[in-house]
Parts: C-alpha cells; structure tokens; sequence
C-alpha cells in the first residue's frame, strides 16, 4: 500500500480518521464537505495509536500501522468469525475470543488475534461441550454461551503451561536448544541513528556477539536477518516458527526526544490483564537482572507487551532495549565492543539461568562465560 503522512488527502486518509475516531483517537468526523487531509491532530492520533501497539511511532500509516488499525476496528460481536485457510480473519474480536476461550479451559493457543487452527478446534470443543452446533463459527448464539459461562481457569493458560513444563523437561543444559536471535531494524531501515551511530547496525554487532558465545556452548543460534536486510516482525516470528525454536531474542536499542532517557528495559508477551508468559516473563527479569547487575546501567524494568514479535512466536519470545542511543552516556558505553561484550555475556547467562530452574545457580552478575563452560562440560560428563 502507498503510505500516508502529513499533507495527504482522499479517501484513504478519510479512512484512517474515521477508524482513529472510534478509537477515540480523534474527534468525530464534522461531516463538513471537502477533501480530508493528513494534518497534525491525525498524525499525533496516530503516533499516539503507534506507541499503544508498540509499533515505529513515526506518525506514518504504511503496511503496519494500517493492518494494526484495521485490526483495532473490531470489537467481539461486531462480525461472525470463522476459520478462512485462504485469508485468515484477524482483529481485536479474535483477540478477545481467545482470550474468552482460555479463560474457559479451551486451548486456542497464544492469543494473537489470528483466527487459525487451534481456535477453531478450542471453539468447536466449546460448542461441543455446550451443546452448540460445532460448526467452528463464533455466530450470535456461540457469543451469548460465551459471555454467559464464568472462567474456568485460575492456575494458568494451557499454553503457557506446557511452555513452563518443556523448559523443565528439556533439563539444565544448554546444548541442543535452539534460539533465535533476532537483531532489530536492518536494511533501509536503520532504526535509531544518532551521531551516525545506528541501531541496525549495533543490533547486528549484538547478534554476532550472542551467536559466537552460543555456538561456544553447543546451542544452534539463528539470526533472523542478514546485515542487509529488514524482514517485517511478522516474518521474524514465522521464521522462529518455522525453525522450531525454544527461545527468541529481539534486540534492540532506543530513542528519546530528552537526551535524559538512558537504561535498559525488558518486554515480554503479556495483555496486561493477567494474560501473560509466564517463561517470557521470567526470561525477561533474568536478562534485566544480570545486565543492570553487570553494566551499573539504569534499571527500566519488565513490561508486558503484545508487539507482534512476542506476540507471534510460538515460543518464549524477549525483547531487550539495552540503552538509547540519544543519551550521551548509554551511547558513549555502547560504542565500546568491550561493554557490547558484557551484554553478550549476560544475556548467555540469563538464558542458562532459566534452564537451571534455580539448581547450582550462582548470585546474579557473578556467572562468567567460563564458569558456564565449566558448568556444560561437567553437565556433559555426568550424563
């Protein structure tokens, strides 16, 4: 699709101010004739729209930022909803049924708003159970049984909980799991640039860095992109899909308009509402925790985010934003491969401390690449 940004008009640009009016974005239409033009209120809606979705906050509607606001157009029961194998039906009402569903103890998989597969069969067995036609549409009737039924499941998401019992399952050591290391931006798409220092290009350095310590320790490590290019988020998750992989790791740095913003911060899947992963989520604190441990960098914390990359992948997913480039001294430390080697190392530690499950582990920031070593080969050892 053609992008849209400020000084645009047409009915294109109608569209995208409608949709940012029922989101409450904007003002209601005023009905006045004449062309609609992209002006500053729809661009700061819409920045304001990009950063609730975690996507590029640039004030511009391309590919992204339309599926992602054409998507927040439907609530659950706007339309019925059912599996399409040529063009899946995706929005904000899928979202919510899944979401319904594994409140109710139906495994539809990790909400991501996709009407695939395993919502059809949670829905059909839904339907089945309460006497409905299992026919695998969410129609008026399957709505109202829906809304009626009171959750189910306080313990845990089913997906969430296999994820939990395959870590504990697949043991302590490091060897034989496979990751994805996903370096952010790449391509035209240089991300934060700053000093003619870019984000893609550090993020590439970072990947390298992690791949190299992986390899060391007998892990299959992926890099989701070459230095050249920029797959869209939605391609990085296929490609962990695909791969089959056991963990995914996006990183990144970031910007601010304040030269004052610095640290490092974390984000795992999560809606917010309780709805989270709960290996993601964990993975997250062990890789803020041995950073901020190790770099004396400012602890920006955790957060649950529903950003495609962690909301796509059908594994663990962490997304790390290890300093911003606008600030002096984040970016002064990032320019040394010496520092850019501490983090390599700490985030190689916070995976192996999830996999420890808390057994022979060692205070946080005090577990070195050789100590892991010594940790794989005893493993290997006693095997």
């Amino acid at each position: 699709m053609q992008l849209l940004h400020r000084g645009d008009v047409g009915p294109a640009v109608s569209e995208i101010r409608n949709i940012l009016a029922a989101l409450d974005l904007l003002p209601a239409p005023n009905g006045q004739p004449g062309p609609v033009t992209y002006d500053a209120a729809v661009e700061q809606a819409v920045r304001a729209f990009q950063q609730q979705r975690g996507l590029i906050t640039d004030g511009v509607v391309g590919p992204a930022t339309y599926r992602a606001l054409t998507d927040a157009r439907w609530r659950l029961g706007d339309r019925s909803l059912a599996y399409l194998v040529s063009k899946p039906v995706s929005g904000d009402d899928v979202f919510a049924l899944q979401e319904r569903l594994l409140e109710l103890g139906y495994d539809a998989g990790r909400p991501d708003g996709i009407f695939g597969q395993e919502t059809e069969q949670a829905l059909r067995s839904f339907q089945r159970d309460y006497g409905l036609n299992p026919d695998g549409i969410c129609g008026p009737g399957t709505l109202r049984a829906l809304k009626q039924l009171a959750p189910k499941v306080r313990g845990g998401r089913p997906v969430y909980l296999r994820e939990q019992e395959k870590v504990r399952r697949s043991g302590p050591r490091l060897r034989g799991k496979r990751i994805v290391i996903d370096p952010g931006h790449g391509g035209h798409d240089r991300g934060a640039v700053t000093g003619g220092l870019s984000e893609a290009d550090l993020a590439w350095d970072f990947a390298r860095r992690v791949e190299g310590r992986m390899v060391a320790t007998g892990m299959e490590a992926l890099i989701s992109r070459g230095p050249n290019a920029c797959p869209s988020d939605a391609d990085r998750a296929a490609f962990a899909n695909e791969a089959g992989a056991d963990l995914f790791l996006s990183l990144h740095m970031d910007a601010n308009p304040s030269s004052l913003a610095q640290g490092v911060a974390s984000f795992h899947f999560g809606t917010g509402n309780g709805t989270t992963s709960n290996v993601g989520e964990a993975l997250a604190g062990f890789l803020q925790r041995e950073i901020v441990a190790r770099t004396g960098m400012r602890d920006c914390r955790t957060h649950p985010k529903t950003w495609e990359v962690l909301r796509l992948t059908k594994m663990p997913a962490v997304r790390i934003e290890a300093g911003y480039l606008t600030n002096p001294e984040d970016r002064h430390r990032l320019l040394d491969p010496a520092f850019r080697d501490v983090i390599a190392e700490g985030l190689l530690v916070a995976v192996k401390r999830l996999y420890l499950l808390g057994k022979d582990d060692q205070p946080t920031g005090t577990f070195t690449f050789d100590d892991l070593l010594r940790h794989e080969l005893a493993r290997a050892e006693g095997a």
